[in-house]
C-alpha cells in the first residue's frame, strides 16, 4: 500500500469500488475514492495530495460523484471536481446530473458516422479529414507542436460546444494555453484542468469529467468537440492508482487495468443515438522518447479511428504543423473525399515518398535531373506542397484545402 492510500474499517459492506467517502479531518472534510475492497477494510485514495488524515478520523459514505453542468459553464475553467479554477464567480448548476462512470451508447444503437467536418487546417482537411463523431489521435513527442495543433482544431466553426481536458500540464502553461493558444475559441469552451502537481486521482478524474460534460451536451443534440491533452498522462495517473491498489505491473510498469481503462474512456466519444448529437474526440498521445511502439500509444492507436503523427524532424525543419503525411491516416477519409480528391491524395503521397526516400542521395549529389521524370516532378512540386501546408495559429483558417493546394502547385503536377 502506497503512502498516499488510506484504509477505512466499518464501511466495506455499503461501499463499492469507485464510490466516494468523506473523511472528517482536523482541517475539514476530505474526499477520497474507494480503489480496493476487502471484507473488513476499504482502501481509499484521497483527491488531495496534502490530505491531513489521522488515525480514528470519522468517515461517511458519499455515493457516486455527480455534476450538474449547464450552458453557462462555457468560457470557464474548472478543476476535476467541478470547482471554479479561473477565479470567477461560482458556477451555475444545471438540472440534469452527469456521472463520470457513464457507459457509451450500445454499438447497434449508435448512428453511423457520415458527415465530414472542416477543421480549417489544410494538412488535416486534405490528408486526414475528420467526420463528426470520429475519434482521432495526435501522436507526438514533447515540444513538437501537438498543443498548438489541438488549439487550431478547437477553433473550427462546425462544433456547438468545445470541451478541453488539460491533464498533467505545467501550471504556468494553463493560462497561456487558454488565453493565447485557444484565443477566441476559449469563449465557447469548458476547460477542465488537472496540473502535474495534483494528485493522480485528480489527473485520472479530469478526462472522465470532461467526457461526461461532452456526453451531457451530446445528449442535448449538440455536435461536441472533445480535446484531451494528453491521454498518456491519464494512463500515468491510472497506473499510479492501480499500483496503490496492489495490481502488479505487466508492460513497462503498467498494470493490466490501464489497458481496460483506456478503451472504456475512448469509446464514450463518437456518434450518439437517434436524436442525439456527436462527440468528435481529438486525443493527444505523448510518445515518450518518440517511441511510437510505447504500450499506451499502441493501445490507443488500435482503439481510435485514425492517427496524426507529428514528426520532430519535420518540426526541426521549421514546417508546422509538423505532420508526417506518410505515417498519418484517417480511417473515415473515404466518407469525405470525392473520387478525384482520393486520387489526388494518393498522387501527392507518392511524390512525397519519392522526395523523402531520395533526400540523402540528392544531398550527396548522386542524382542528375532528367534521369527519372517522376522524381523530377517530386523535386519540383513537394517543396511547394510543404509551403502550402505550413500554417500557424495567426493564419486565417483554410476554406477549401484542395483548391488552395491546387493553386499552390499550379503547373507542378
Amino acid at each position: 500500500m502506497g503512502p498516499s492510500s488510506i484504509e477505512i474499517s466499518g464501511l466495506s459492506r455499503i461501499l463499492r469500488i469507485g464510490s466516494l467517502v468523506e473523511i472528517k479531518t482536523s482541517r475539514g472534510p476530505e474526499l477520497a475514492e474507494v480503489i480496493r475492497l476487502d471484507h473488513d477494510i476499504a482502501q481509499c485514495k484521497p483527491y488531495d495530495n496534502r490530505a491531513s488524515v489521522t488515525l480514528s478520523d470519522r468517515v461517511s459514505a458519499r455515493g457516486e460523484l455527480r455534476y450538474f453542468p449547464c450552458a453557462h459553464w462555457r468560457g470557464r475553467i474548472v478543476d476535476s471536481l467541478g470547482r471554479v479554477a479561473d477565479g470567477g464567480p461560482p458556477l451555475r448548476q444545471g438540472v440534469l446530473a452527469v456521472s463520470v462512470a457513464a457507459s457509451p451508447p450500445r454499438a447497434m444503437a449508435r448512428r453511423v458516422v457520415s458527415q465530414g467536418v472542416a477543421t480549417g487546417v489544410r494538412v488535416l482537411d486534405c490528408f486526414t479529414p475528420l467526420c463528426l463523431g470520429q475519434r482521432m489521435g495526435i501522436f507526438a513527442g514533447s515540444g513538437v507542436g501537438k498543443s498548438t495543433l489541438l488549439s487550431m482544431i478547437a477553433r473550427a466553426a462546425a462544433f456547438d460546444s468545445v470541451i478541453v481536458a488539460l491533464v498533467g500540464e505545467r501550471g504556468r502553461e494553463v493560462r497561456e494555453f487558454v488565453e493565447n493558444t485557444l484565443g477566441a475559441a476559449a469563449r465557447n469552451a469548458i476547460t477542465v484542468v488537472a496540473t502535474g502537481d495534483e494528485s493522480p486521482m485528480m489527473r485520472r478524474l479530469a478526462p472522465q469529467f470532461a467526457t461526461a460534460l461532452a456526453e451531457h451536451f451530446r445528449d442535448l443534440g449538440q455536435n461536441v468537440l472533445l480535446v484531451m491533452d494528453s491521454v498518456t498522462r491519464y494512463a500515468h495517473a491510472c497506473r499510479e492508482v492501480a499500483l496503490s491498489a496492489g495490481e502488479p505491473p505487466v508492460a513497462r510498469g503498467y498494470p493490466p487495468s490501464v489497458f481496460s481503462d483506456l478503451p472504456q474512456l475512448l469509446e464514450r466519444a463518437g456518434p450518439g443515438t437517434e436524436g442525439q448529437g456527436t462527440i468528435t474526440g481529438i486525443y493527444a498521445v505523448l510518445v515518450d522518447g518518440d517511441d511510437h511502439n510505447d504500450p499506451v500509444a499502441d493501445a490507443v492507436r488500435g482503439t481510435l479511428d485514425g492517427h496524426i503523427v507529428l514528426d520532430r524532424v519535420i518540426g526541426e525543419q521549421g514546417r508546422y504543423p509538423a505532420v508526417n503525411l506518410l505515417s498519418s491516416l484517417s480511417r473515415l477519409a473515404h466518407l469525405v473525399w470525392t473520387a478525384d480528391q482520393a486520387k489526388a491524395v494518393r498522387e501527392l503521397k507518392r511524390l512525397v515518398a519519392r522526395f523523402e526516400d531520395t533526400r540523402d542521395l540528392r544531398a550527396m549529389g548522386g542524382y542528375l535531373p532528367g534521369a527519372d521524370p517522376e522524381l523530377d516532378r517530386a523535386i519540383e512540386s513537394v517543396p511547394k506542397l510543404y509551403g502550402v501546408l505550413s500554417q500557424s495559429t495567426s493564419d486565417a483558417a483554410s476554406i477549401d484545402a484542395f483548391r488552395e493546394i491546387a493553386a499552390g502547385l499550379s503547373g507542378s503536377i
